[in-house]
């Protein structure tokens, strides 16, 4: 064989090595580079996350049944009290002078009510011997005995008689009445009185004592607050007040379970479940007048455990169940993605195919007529879905979603367990297009592991 011929095979081989090593790469550059997940069965739930407030189901706020200094406080604000235990005294010796004037009162009414009934049996005497002079005068004037005046007289003096014994018995029910109303005075004086000495109305916990001794206490009115002097709660029955977006709120309904984490209480959580639900949003001030504010509502979790050191006004966070699935179809949060689709008239997902362009170095897919005029018949719209990998290349398939897990969606229709979905990365899900060509890798937790394995 000449030195020709030799050289020629060489070239042909070199040159078929060459083909064969550009197809291998051209071949291992086709298509993006994603990770995937494969479909399966989840139990899901549905949570609906808010912050808020720990307060005490029941809280009283004693406050001043009637006006005075503050002559004694006999506990502190964060001591535990008893149902009528002695709190504070306030300075009795007003009410006791208003006292003393109100039981004369009612004994110079009682005696006034004496002397009007002696009154009373003085006018029936002296009527009756007017009655009696009136009767010899008619007797006298049968007989021609007596002149008309004098008989004139007589009859005067019986109707004179008459209205002043009616005077007197109107002057007895008057003081009847003043008497009623001195005895209702005398009784409020002593209510005051009983007053003055407060005592705890339930068990509990002084959670705000805003008096000290010396300082007066003051009777609320129609237009002003009287003065709180104490505030008493009962901790062993616990709510937390959280606030709910207006987007979330219709999901929620009494009796739903729920978790509560307390920031003051680290690493525990507090079951609970729902019992209130506001129908009006919370009112909120800003001084940016220009500014949308979040519209929220007031939701109460009744804490169902027992909380150990807490107090009003704890910061906690609550996460409400509004929805449970037991072995159900799921797809991550993010695999669902959106592309406009286009639909015949019968409403049949019609698959475009797409074409490749390139963009610098890197080749990139768009589906042909995107942002053209569907055909007539036809329509465009948003559709949501997942891509899904088979035989190495990405198929948009549209889903139907139900619940929202933590990190997962329930598939209600269009998935099937064993599906591989694609999950990553980000700009892949966002920018692949249904028929492109991709390539599996390991998610980068798992070449982490097993790096370190």
């Amino acid at each position: 064989m000449t030195r020709k011929k030799i050289a020629i095979i060489v070239l042909i081989v070199l040159a078929g090595g060459a083909v064969f090593a550009a197809n291998l790469y051209l071949k291992r550059d086709t298509g993006a580079r994603v990770t995937a997940e494969d479909i399966r069965a989840r139990d899901l739930e549905a949570l609906v996350s808010a912050s808020g407030k720990i307060q005490p189901k029941r809280q009283v706020n004693v406050s001043a049944n009637t006006t005075g200094r503050v002559t004694r406080v006999a506990v502190e604000e964060g001591q535990r009290v008893k149902a009528g235990q002695f709190l504070l005294e306030i300075d009795p010796r007003s009410l006791a002078g208003q006292l003393e004037r109100g039981e004369a009162s009612v004994a110079a009414a009682k005696s006034s009510l004496d002397q009007a009934h002696t009154a009373v049996e003085t006018g029936k005497v002296n009527l009756d011997l007017a009655r009696q002079n009136l009767k010899r005068q008619q007797d006298l004037w049968k007989d021609g005995l007596t002149t008309k005046e004098t008989l004139e007289r007589a009859q005067n003096d019986v109707a004179l008689r008459e209205s002043d014994l009616k005077s007197r018995q109107q002057e007895i029910m008057t003081t009847e009445q003043r008497i009623r109303q001195e005895e209702a005075s005398l009784s409020t004086t002593k209510y005051n009185m009983n007053q003055v000495i407060i005592t705890a109305p339930m068990d509990g916990l002084v959670t705000r004592r805003s008096i000290e001794e010396g300082e007066t206490a003051v009777l609320g009115t129609m237009n002003n607050a009287g003065s709180v002097l104490l505030t008493i709660a009962d901790m062993s029955l616990l709510e937390a007040e959280v606030e709910v977006d207006e987007t979330e709120v219709p999901t929620v309904s009494l009796g739903q379970a729920a978790k509560v984490t307390i920031d003051a209480v680290p690493n525990r959580t507090f079951k609970g479940h729902v019992t209130e639900i506001g129908n009006s949003p919370i009112q909120t001030t800003t001084q940016n007048s220009g500014q949308r504010q979040a519209t929220t509502f007031k939701v109460v979790i009744t804490i169902d455990e027992t909380v150990p050191d807490v107090r009003p006004g704890f910061t906690c966070t609550a996460e409400i169940t509004t929805a449970t699935r037991q072995k159900v179809t799921a797809v991550p949060i993010q695999a669902l993605t959106v592309r406009e689709l286009l639909y015949d008239a019968s409403g049949k997902l019609v698959r475009e195919q797409s074409q490749r362009r390139k963009r610098g170095s890197n080749v990139v897919s768009e589906t042909v007529s995107a942002s053209n005029e569907p055909p007539p018949g036809h329509t465009r719209k948003e559709t949501e879905g997942v891509f899904v990998v088979k035989d190495g290349k990405a198929v948009y398939t549209p889903v139907k979603i139900g619940i929202a897990g933590e990190r997962y969606f329930e598939v209600v229709d269009g998935l099937k367990d064993g599906d591989k979905v694609i999950t990553g990365p980000f700009a892949s899900v966002r920018e692949i297009a249904d028929g492109d060509d991709v390539r599996l890798q390991e998610p980068a937790t798992n070449r982490a592991r097993n790096r370190q394995k």
